[in-house]
């Protein structure tokens, strides 16, 4: 099934014909862009004076010519503003072959009062359900907010390097390994590496921090990051519409158009729900003639006329959907993105979770913890050695030791061969070195030091002329908010927290002890990661979220019931597959993510229990002849605006 796609400029003008999802555009009459603009309220402002002004007359007996067709003239100009575009809604509907919508019912309720003489009221609940229609626009256009603050955020221009000098072009026809510059205060257009000697960038779109980031030269510099500091330049590794900030929008856009099962459902039931109103007022109507002693037609229509105002699912087939935007848009804002609406659900219930070590509670970045070297060689001799072989290595442990800084003059390595599984052999100022693992040294007749059994971390040991000469650890660091986060999740109420990785296992036991996650296993394949985690899912009541950041990752992602992937280091592969997005790869996001997919259905729920509450109570007092139509109006227009201003509280919401 083909996602939909979302234009979110055309969201606020965007009309949609058959179903009527308020998520979708609320079908009602196009509103302008900004519901701010006081063109869109003048119509309801004239309806509400006009109201004011006849019910004054009518009340005091002011004007004695006030009657008769004057009094109906002056309440159809009071109607007209705020009931003409429900009235063409509908007949656009039924055109549609969609009968029975809202505003079939507004429209049949609202005529149907003046037909029985009720004009004050008939006014009354156009000019309510259109007041309801525009505070509604309001919420959606603020929940959106957040969402669509990431189209500013998207480069229009890019200043690439060409004929020797810089011209103004549009970023998508940049290409791969082209130099672009990037004055202070704008935006850089394109993924790539810094060329200049350090930047300061503001990643608050992308990461949802506001501190600013502060990167050397070659680091990774991402679209949509606003340069704070100097002209800087910047050599480009990825096309437009791979990058970054075309990948946020993207996943964006998909996400709006996902709905929760909640949502689907609403749809649903007020598909079958309204027939069943329509047929149950027209019930009201006639059938009380053959069961009700001095049965009066005008009466019981009023009654019928109640009961359709009463039951109009304004309240569920807006509150819910602008819930779960609500919901997006406070994520969103938070530098945590959701796929759509159904992983907001999802994460509420999920008990166990499960999550990789290097990139997700780790750096990814490995570091010398500890440098040992015999007694026969100098510190600073003895690393110059292990350098000059380790510049010979592409690795990320032969890396992580060539950042390590020795005085004085460097060594050449000669004759530098790789031994598969163990290390490097070579030659360096006539003596043979080796440097790799303990195998290497054993094979090569070279006594190890019993101490080094017992190290848990990532050990390169070097031999010199036949002789041990020493060993340096080499360690990845954890996150700062590392145990923060573990702490945040078992404060969330998630009861197992594993961690599966393919590094090896004593250092995967070390970290996992370390954080005091309750049980952990390393030295795993991609698909020992997928066996575990479909092994965690087969036991009953469990619900996997699973988080990492490479390509290994992405088949337990896709596994799990909710994937979770790092926005910042992770792979291409593992954003793609994954269910939601942590743009600055902080784990303590989880916890968030967590809390607001629970308070977003903790609103919805709350929603729909009020609005079926007070909809059932003013409906029996209705049908009972004890409710009139200003009741109904509380029921319908009332229980919306109530439903709306609490929907709207996910955007004030904290998640610390």
């Amino acid at each position: 099934m083909k996602k939909k796609k979302v234009n979110l400029r055309d969201l606020d003008t965007q009309k949609h014909s058959g179903e009527h999802s308020h998520d979708d555009g609320h079908n009602h009459s196009s509103p302008p862009d900004e519901v701010s603009n006081l063109k869109t309220y003048i119509p309801a402002i004239f309806s509400f004076v006009m109201l004011i002004i006849g019910i004054a007359v009518d009340y005091f007996d002011a004007l004695p010519f006030f009657k008769g067709w004057v009094r109906i003239v002056w309440y159809t100009v009071a109607y007209i503003p705020v009931g003409l575009p429900v009235i063409k809604e509908g007949l656009k509907s039924i055109r549609n072959g969609d009968f029975f919508t809202e505003f079939f019912l507004m429209s049949i309720a609202t005529l149907g009062a003046f037909a029985i003489g009720e004009y004050p009221e008939g006014v009354a609940v156009m000019l309510f359900y259109a007041v309801g229609e525009l505070f509604q626009q309001a919420a959606v256009n603020r929940a959106r907010g957040n969402i669509k603050a990431l189209l500013d955020v998207r480069p229009n221009e890019a200043l690439v390097y060409r004929n020797g000098d810089f011209i103004s072009v549009n970023p998508e026809t940049v290409k791969i390994g082209e130099k672009i510059q990037v004055r202070v205060g704008e935006k850089v257009p394109l993924d790539g590496i810094l060329l200049s000697d350090k930047g300061s960038f503001n990643t608050a779109a992308l990461t949802g921090e506001s501190k600013p980031d502060t990167i050397q030269k070659e680091a990774s510099v991402f679209a949509g990051s606003i340069n704070l500091d100097g002209v800087i330049e910047v050599e480009t590794t990825k096309e437009f519409k791979d990058s970054s900030i075309a990948r946020i929008l993207d996943m964006v856009q998909n996400a709006t158009a996902r709905k929760s099962k909640t949502e689907l459902f609403i749809r649903k039931f007020a598909r079958v729900y309204t027939p069943i109103v329509v047929f149950l007022a027209i019930g009201l109507t006639f059938l009380p003639y053959f069961f009700v002693d001095g049965y009066v037609f005008r009466d019981w229509l009023y009654r019928a006329l109640i009961f359709l105002v009463i039951s109009c699912p304004c309240a569920l087939v807006i509150s819910i959907p602008l819930g779960y935007f609500g919901g997006l848009g406070a994520a969103s804002r938070n530098g945590i993105l959701f796929k759509g609406a159904s992983f907001l659900d999802a994460m509420t219930k999920v008990n166990t979770v499960v999550m990789d070590k290097t990139g997700t509670v780790t750096k990814g970045v490995f570091k010398i913890k500890e440098v040992v070297n015999d007694s026969a060689f100098a510190k600073a001799d003895f690393m110059k050695y292990l350098m000059a072989m380790e510049e010979q290595s592409t690795h990320p442990i032969a890396k992580a030791i060539m950042e390590y800084k020795a005085e004085g003059a460097d060594y050449d390595a000669t004759d530098v061969t790789e031994i598969a599984g163990k290390g490097l052999k070579g030659t360096i100022n006539g003596k043979t070195v080796l440097v790799g693992n303990k195998a290497l040294m054993t094979s090569n007749s070279i006594d190890v030091p019993s101490e080094t059994d017992t190290i848990v971390e990532s050990i390169v040991m070097v031999g010199i002329d036949g002789k041990f000469a020493g060993y340096v650890t080499i360690a990845d660091e954890l996150k700062e908010d590392a145990h923060q986060a573990i702490k945040q999740i078992r404060e969330a109420g998630i009861s197992k927290i594993i961690m599966l990785s393919g590094d090896k296992d004593s250092i995967t036991q070390k970290v996992s002890k370390e954080l005091g996650i309750d049980w952990a296993k390393g030295g795993l394949l991609p698909e020992d990661k997928l066996n575990e985690v479909e092994k965690l899912k087969a036991q009953p009541d469990t619900t996997v979220a699973f988080i990492g950041d490479g390509i290994n990752d992405a088949p337990v992602l896709a596994a799990s019931d909710v994937g979770m992937a790092m926005g910042g280091l992770g792979s291409d592969v593992a954003i793609e597959t994954a269910d939601v997005i942590i743009q600055n790869d902080q784990p303590s996001k989880i916890a968030r993510s967590i809390k607001i997919g629970r308070s977003t259905r903790s609103i919805v729920w709350q929603n729909i229990v009020l609005a079926f509450g007070v909809k059932i109570i003013v409906l029996i007092l209705g049908a009972g002849g004890l409710a009139t139509m200003w009741e109904a109006v509380f029921a319908d227009v009332g229980v919306a605006l109530l439903a709306i201003l609490n929907a709207v509280r996910l955007q004030k919401m904290k998640w610390n």
